[in-house]
């Protein structure tokens, strides 16, 4: 399933299924989780500036849902 979304600052992101695959060999906590991470950016509940000068989307969840 590759799927594009629209950021907030109006760029088009990409996330494949080897991109996918890769995300969540690092970061397992978020397997399950692609369409709330899509959802997250395309619309945040805020936008931080990473340390490397990078965008990081914010979305609040509830934990089980």
């Amino acid at each position: 399933m590759n799927v594009t979304v629209v950021s907030r600052a109006g760029l088009t992101i990409r996330l494949t299924d080897e991109r996918w695959l890769h995300i969540t060999e690092e970061h397992c906590e978020l397997a399950g989780l692609r369409l709330e991470v899509l959802e997250t950016v395309a619309n945040p509940d805020r936008v931080l500036e990473g340390g490397a000068g990078e965008l990081l989307a914010i979305r609040q969840y509830e934990h089980g849902k």
